[in-house]
């Protein structure tokens, strides 16, 4: 299949490389090519340059957001939860019929609280939207003509593309969306990647408790040690 991935961090990285890896035609949306080949330094998480990830996997085409999601039959959307909605309203026409499946947390950075939460990278970001709607809900009420899926934002994203790396894959993963055909085909990109517990949670709204999972996911990652991948079962 031809896939989209948009969005060049760590995320983005991990499932571009492993669609390449399982033979589809990989399309890695950026705002800007030319700034994104010509830095050279790591970005904020310690990525090495984007020019040296594609040189170490050739095949993944680099495009700006538009031509890469108008090449894909569906689309990953990676881009910061920050700035998704923006750049995904920009590029709605090319979006129009087809799936986006959307892992996006919607963070705001360096947040002015009055009871902050310390952390070893910072003050914890602040979800917003948060409780009464969600950036997916966002994203679909902007694109109407596109099928938004909320997957696989409860797991760091390498997790996500090889969930075996975590107690032998025996773990779970969640999707929502207000459309069927949209949770299948991230249902069946899920069992590709090797997920064999998927959990339907029904319709769009959930994606709220999923994005505010986010804060919970990062308190047990500092509790287990950072840098210790872990994977959330549920036990019925």
């Amino acid at each position: 299949m031809k896939i989209a991935v948009l969005g060049t961090g760590g995320g983005g990285r991990a499932h571009a490389a492993r669609l390449l890896e399982l033979g589809h035609d990989v399309y890695v949306g950026t705002r800007d090519i030319e700034a994104t080949l010509a830095r050279t330094e790591p970005d904020m998480m310690g990525n090495p340059p984007y020019k040296q990830f594609l040189a170490d996997h050739p095949g993944i085409t680099l495009l700006p957001f538009a031509d890469a999601a108008d090449a894909a039959d569906f689309v990953i959307n990676g881009i910061d939860g920050a700035s998704a909605l923006k750049a995904l309203t920009a590029i709605a026409d090319r979006l129009t019929g087809k799936v986006l499946i959307d892992y996006a947390v919607p963070y705001l950075y360096n947040p002015q609280v009055e009871h902050p939460w310390p952390t070893p990278w910072g003050v914890m970001p602040r979800l917003d939207p948060c409780d009464t709607d969600s950036l997916a809900e966002q994203i679909q009420r902007a694109l109407p003509q596109t099928k938004v899926v909320k997957a696989f934002v409860t797991q760091e994203q390498d997790t996500v593309v090889n969930p075996k790396a975590i107690g032998g894959g025996d773990h779970t993963m969640f999707v929502a969306s207000d459309h069927a055909d949209a949770k299948q085909t991230a249902t069946d990109l899920l069992k590709a990647y090797g997920w064999t517990d998927i959990l339907d949670l029904g319709a769009l709204v959930a994606a709220r408790g999923m994005e505010m999972y986010g804060h919970m996911h990062a308190a047990i990652g500092m509790a287990l040690g950072m840098g210790n991948h872990f994977g959330v079962k549920i036990v019925r």
